[in-house]
């Protein structure tokens, strides 16, 4: 099983980096359609105070929480601290969608042990594993 199957199949709780309130945005299409799925969202966004009745949070080491996934929304040169928060707060995996690739924090985010995914989108790779079958 690969990683993204793995992440997939395991996680329960996804902390959203990033997330928007306005309709049409990818993180909040993203993260209503994975809460649909059945997975705990916790937005993750300092300008915001809630998000589809969620509480919001300004940065990972907020959320009171254990978390599985941090998916990421943020330009690939924002990503660094996100990592490393998630290394810190003991995450399962990172997530940088469609779009978002940086080495630098994939190499500290697995040699830390957590898995890692980039340039993917979680729907998109959600959808395909439902229609191959897989979950």
């Amino acid at each position: 099983m690969d990683d993204i199957e793995k992440i997939i199949k395991e996680a329960k709780t996804i902390a959203v980096v990033g997330m928007s309130s306005k309709l049409g945005r990818p993180s909040l299409t993203v993260a209503s359609y994975l809460r649909g799925q059945g997975y705990r969202i916790i937005p993750v966004n300092p300008t915001l105070q809630d998000v589809c009745g969620e509480r919001c949070y300004p940065d990972l080491t907020s959320i009171p929480e254990g978390i599985d996934v941090v998916d990421i929304f943020r330009r690939a040169e924002d990503v660094m601290p996100v990592v490393e928060e998630a290394i810190r707060v003991g995450a399962k995996a990172v997530w940088m969608q469609e779009g978002i690739m940086n080495q630098e924090a994939a190499k500290k985010a697995r040699e830390a042990g957590l898995m890692v995914v980039m340039d993917k989108c979680m729907l998109k790779e959600h959808a395909r594993l439902r229609r191959e079958g897989k979950i």
